[in-house]
């Protein structure tokens, strides 16, 4: 079988991270790769694991003939020129077989409906990545309950919650370029989790049907004057001016068609988790079962004292976003795999290589960007916003969120600097 050749777009974090899971997938070669960031050491890293050719290129349009699907892991406020420019290369004669997109897949619907729009104007076929959904625990916790959700009925509840201390780069602070703080940054991932894992076994990633989206908003440790100021220092972010939540909780409804009956998904996401690194937690509850995971339970531990802690030189070679680099540390052998990145790219390559469709594509990405857009409008209104109801599915269709605007100081509250 001829491997796909894979053209990545992007060289931060997200981008080096793909690169680790595509050690353990097969019949997938990267060949091409475009950043403004330098990607000398991206580069090396494809060589050193024979990844492939990993070709730098001046441009997507240059890359495009070169692959067979492009990879969008940029920037969220760069994404719809990149995708415009990787369409444009299509109707110049490019030969695609698909594209990805990291979520989020757009900051506002009216981005994801015109991206989306762009792809299907050339029937671009097109990768949603949400890795959570691909992990290998959930993909257990299914399999395991199959046989018990045919005789109990699927789960009534699922909790998902994602934390950690705050993001690696600026403009993920950055509201006006991010599309919000921590529940555009990370809820997508809780949504998309809590929506999978009450959906019942064998039915579409959208088979439930959202009802009602209620969520609370807040800035709680970024906002007070010390944290502020280490913000605008280390990343020339103003949170006095421009500020947005880093913490968000609430809860989705959901409705089976079929039965009739209800379930619930609740989200918890914040920028303040100071313990060891980031941390995954996700529970569920059905009649007559449960389920949880944590990524921060793992079966290595390595301890570090006081006098060996300065050749502790990378915590996040142990987790990421790793708060310690000395006492009892909890160690994951291999987070690309156990956050799902392995998984979403092995499913990615399979159905391109196939002519078939990834797991999830932009059309699911646009339903988690309502979904994140209806929790920005419920905190807004402090009230519960109704999916139901079409005079508000039409106003979500050109709703900006305040923060978003960068007008967050409207709806959180701020400390003075006294």
């Amino acid at each position: 079988m001829k491997k796909l050749r894979y053209g990545i777009v992007g060289g931060g974090f997200i981008a080096a991270f793909q690169l680790r899971a595509l050690c353990e997938v097969r019949d997938v070669e990267v060949a091409g790769m475009v950043s403004l960031e330098p990607l000398d050491e991206l580069v090396a890293f494809v060589h050193e694991n024979g990844l492939g050719e990993g070709r730098v290129f001046k441009s997507v349009t240059e890359m495009a003939p070169h692959v067979d699907v492009i990879g969008i892991f940029v920037p969220n406020f760069a994404r719809v020129e990149i995708v415009e420019e990787i369409v444009a290369a299509v109707k110049a004669g490019a030969e695609l077989k698909g594209v990805i997109c990291e979520k989020p897949l757009a900051r506002t619907m009216r981005e994801a409906r015109h991206i989306l729009k762009l792809v299907e104007e050339v029937n671009l076929p097109t990768g949603y990545f949400e890795n959570q959904v691909h992990m290998k625990a959930l993909a257990a916790t299914k399999s395991q309950l199959t046989s018990v959700i045919e005789a109990m009925g699927p789960p009534t509840l699922v909790r998902s919650n994602e934390e950690h201390a705050g993001p690696h780069k600026g403009w993920f602070w950055d509201p006006t370029q991010q599309g919000g703080g921590v529940m555009s940054d990370m809820g997508c991932h809780c949504l998309a989790v809590g929506w999978y894992m009450l959906t019942p076994p064998g039915k579409p990633p959208t088979f439930l049907q959202p009802q009602s989206v209620s969520a609370d908003l807040a800035l709680l440790k970024w906002g007070q004057p010390r944290w502020r100021k280490q913000l605008l220092e280390q990343h020339g972010v103003d949170y006095s001016k421009t500020p947005a939540e880093d913490f968000a909780t609430g809860m989705v409804t959901y409705k089976n068609p079929e039965t009739g009956t209800f379930a619930k998904s609740q989200f918890t996401v914040s920028w303040m988790y100071d313990k060891l690194g980031l941390r995954l937690l996700i529970d569920g509850l059905g009649p007559g079962y449960a389920f949880e995971m944590n990524t921060l339970r793992s079966p290595l531990e390595v301890f570090i004292g006081d006098a060996a802690a300065a050749g502790m030189t990378d915590t996040e070679v142990a987790l990421e976003k790793m708060q310690a680099s000395r006492g009892l540390l909890t160690i994951q052998p291999n987070e690309a795999d156990l956050y799902g990145y392995t998984d979403e790219n092995v499913d990615a390559v399979k159905a391109f290589s196939q002519g078939g469709k990834p797991l999830l594509d932009w059309r699911y990405g646009l339903e988690i960007t309502r979904l994140n857009l209806a929790a920005y409008l419920s905190a807004e209104r402090k009230a519960t916003v109704d999916l139901t109801d079409e005079a508000t599915l039409e106003e979500l269709e050109t709703y900006v969120p305040l923060i978003q605007q960068g007008r967050g100081r409207e709806v959180l509250d701020l400390p003075d600097e006294g």
